[in-house]
């Protein structure tokens, strides 16, 4: 090994730090090393598993209904299977029967859907909720959280629309890449209702603690945007999250987000 293949490997291994993507892999010869390949293999696997994975609504239940919420309500759309799901996004955002939601027309309401992860939904989806609970609660009223299956982020607009939710909150598993399997997004909507479009939404993403973005932070994001929308009127593109505007960086600018 020369003193250059030394230098090269060491600039590699300070960035990876930094990273979770895959960086300068070494090679032997014209191929990736096998561990290397392995790893990939393992980590397309991952992804495919955490698409297909039934969502334990049984459990999700329990755990987010020990929050103090309210017991949540399970709904579904009208996909039939998985495979539909991927086939057919739109039967994703369409209801398949909503009579056991309640009207309960509170100021918001969290709507939790399995999307392309049901596995990230398990793994961060109460914790979330409890936090944004914490933090929306002081201020706004808040509806029993609804649990989604086979669902795509406009579905929650028919259960906002029943529910007579001010502002709608999903919470949603997001596409899983070769890096991450268990990241969640959250979509706001103020004043939902059937036929928003996604420049009507608010997107939060990668809300995968310890790697991703923090359940804290993710609901101080979300908190910032639902006082934002109701002074506005509106979310999506007329809205901006400033909510980390009092942060300067070392050029003295504030960040926005």
């Amino acid at each position: 090994m020369t003193t250059g293949d030394v230098a090269r490997q060491k600039f590699w291994k300070e960035l990876r730090v930094n990273t979770q993507a895959r960086i300068g892999l070494d090679r032997a010869g014209n191929a990736l090393h096998t561990r290397d390949v392995l790893d990939l293999a393992a980590a397309h696997a991952a992804a495919r598993d955490a698409v297909h994975v039934p969502l334990d609504t049984e459990r999700l239940t329990a755990e987010v209904g020990g929050i103090g919420l309210g017991t949540p309500t399970v709904v579904t759309s009208q996909v039939s299977s998985r495979a539909e799901y991927l086939r057919r996004p739109d039967l994703g955002r369409l209801p398949s029967d909503l009579s056991g939601v309640p009207c309960e027309a509170t100021d918001i309401g969290f709507v939790l859907a399995d999307g392309l992860s049901p596995t990230a939904l398990m793994r961060h989806g109460a914790p979330l909720v409890r936090e944004l609970a914490l933090q929306l609660g002081v201020s706004y009223t808040l509806a029993a959280p609804v649990i989604a299956t086979q669902a795509r982020v406009a579905l929650g607009d028919h259960i906002a629309a029943q529910g007579r939710y001010r502002t709608l909150i999903v919470i949603i598993g997001e596409r899983p890449g070769l890096s991450v399997v268990d990241s969640l997004g959250i979509y706001l909507t103020h004043l939902p209702r059937p036929g928003c479009t996604d420049a009507d939404r608010n997107c939060i993403s990668n809300i995968h603690p310890p790697d991703g973005l923090s359940y804290r932070e993710a609901a101080h994001i979300a908190t910032s945007l639902v006082s934002g929308a109701r002074r506005l009127g509106r979310s999506g593109v007329s809205l901006k999250d400033t909510s980390r505007a009092d942060v300067i960086d070392d050029a003295g600018q504030s960040e926005l987000c």
